[in-house]
């Protein structure tokens, strides 16, 4: 597909309550890229015929979602695995298989045309691989790792510093210097 994204926004989710300044803590971050994915997906099926309109979404979906599996297995996967020990160590195995299959689909959208044979139905089938590990994160492994010892908040700090950065070398990726309607509606929506 061609690169012609109009530049994503690079928002941080809302302040965690600790302070206006600080950065969210680690759970609060992937929450909030979870549901700026989820409403991302929603605007492609709203798309319907918009070829044009479809291929900016993808793209965006397509970074936001590589962006997010970089940093969960750069930083929060390690941190997840030695805050809990052997409980949940299945659960970030699976993970880490599930991103590869995600992984595999995305590389397919980023080089395909709305057009394509098939091209909705990976979008759709893109969505459905999302969609269970994310109910599985939230209600499973999110609450095993608030009950750690886990410092949330340093580690959100990280992660948000790491997703800046993977964010403007996605920007650069898609060649675009304009920010991105689609992705600040979506993360205006989760912000609220």
């Amino acid at each position: 597909m061609a690169r012609e994204s109009t530049k994503q926004e690079k928002k941080t989710p809302p302040a965690n309550k600790a302070g206006a300044n600080t950065a969210p803590d680690a759970i609060q971050l992937l929450t909030a890229d979870h549901r700026t994915v989820e409403a991302l997906f929603k605007k492609f099926e709203d798309a319907k015929d918009d070829d044009e309109r479809k291929s900016d979404i993808v793209i965006d979906i397509c970074d936001a979602l590589s962006v997010h599996a970089e940093i969960e297995e750069e930083i929060f996967y390690p941190a997840a695995r030695e805050a809990l020990k052997e409980d949940g160590q299945d659960m970030l195995d699976e993970a880490e298989v599930e991103h590869a299959s995600l992984k595999s689909l995305v590389e397919q959208l980023e080089d395909a045309e709305p057009d394509d044979e098939l091209y909705d139905a990976k979008v759709k089938v893109l969505c459905e691989y999302v969609t269970p590990p994310v109910k599985e994160e939230e209600g499973e492994m999110f609450p095993k790792i608030k009950k750690s010892k886990l410092d949330l908040t340093e580690l959100g700090g990280e992660m948000a510093k790491r997703k800046s950065e993977l964010m403007a070398a996605a920007e650069d990726d898609d060649g675009e210097d304009d920010e991105e309607e689609d992705t600040e509606e979506a993360e205006e929506e989760v912000a609220g």
